[in-house]
């Protein structure tokens, strides 16, 4: 994270960079140093609700943070030769991979694989597996705030009602899986009886606390992006509506109004 955050802020300097985008990704690191590398971090194996605040952390908190950043635009700004980058993504593969139901599952897919399969605990058991695990969240997570907020370069320009949708889904799926951890069976019982301290939640209440986590806290933490969705909405409609009037007081109308009018235009032509 150190190293991540020095090359930020070099290729940063000199450019003047807005001092919000470094503040956001040097922010977004640290929320990986606070979940991995704090005392929270010393019981992520001892009780289930601290991983679910990790899982939470780092596929909604952290890469959010970091899309805030746009990363994308300042290594693209960066590199000397970036044509290559450029042109490749904004190609037809790069817009498959970022086709919004796509995206609906890159973002929704790791967590389901995670609490649904044995994977979560090999997770407790194996630290590579564990790291690994913890990457493709911030990944995942990054994916869908770098092409949903638009602040970076994306392959695609997809409505933002799409974006909205994309947000309704996740949430379904959150409760969805909140439901089935507060009801259905422990999760790795053998391990959490094993290590657990002898204080705090038992097992089964450990494992309630960690479905609201994830449930009510994927949620939560997901309605910065969706404030920030609707305001850079409301600025493009703005935007848009400032470069249509401009458009229309630069030539005199010779006809009626929705005739010049460059987004009505085509729909209501004479024929």
């Amino acid at each position: 994270m150190l190293v991540l955050g020095t090359l930020y802020v070099r290729a940063a300097r000199g450019r003047g960079w807005p001092p919000g985008r470094t503040t956001a990704f040097l922010a977004g690191l640290a929320t990986i140093v606070v979940v991995t590398c704090s005392p929270l971090a010393a019981y992520d194996t001892t009780f289930f609700w601290v991983r679910a605040v990790q899982t939470v952390t780092l596929l909604m908190v952290t890469p959010l943070l970091l899309a805030l950043g746009a990363p994308v635009r300042l290594l693209l700004d960066s590199l000397p030769r970036a044509a290559w980058l450029r042109r490749h993504g904004r190609g037809p593969l790069a817009r498959a991979l970022t086709f919004p139901p796509v995206v609906t599952v890159v973002l929704v897919a790791p967590v389901l694989v995670l609490y649904l399969t044995p994977l979560y605990d090999l997770t407790l058991r194996a630290p590579l597996v564990d790291g690994l695990v913890r990457l493709v969240l911030v990944l995942a997570g990054f994916t869908y705030f770098w092409t949903r907020l638009g602040l970076d370069p994306t392959p695609r320009e997809d409505p933002h009602l799409v974006s909205v949708w994309i947000a309704f889904a996740e949430v379904i799926f959150d409760g969805a899986l909140g439901l089935v951890l507060w009801l259905g069976p422990l999760l790795a019982p053998a391990h959490y009886a094993a290590a657990h301290p002898g204080w705090g939640p038992d097992p089964r209440t450990d494992q309630i606390i960690g479905a609201g986590v994830l449930w009510i806290g994927g949620d939560v933490a997901g309605l910065p992006f969706v404030v920030a969705l609707f305001v850079r909405w409301a600025r493009d409609d703005e935007r848009r509506a400032e470069q249509i009037d401009a458009k229309l007081d630069e030539a005199p109308p010779t006809g009626l109004w929705w005739e010049n009018d460059p987004a009505l235009a085509e729909r209501f032509k004479r024929r």
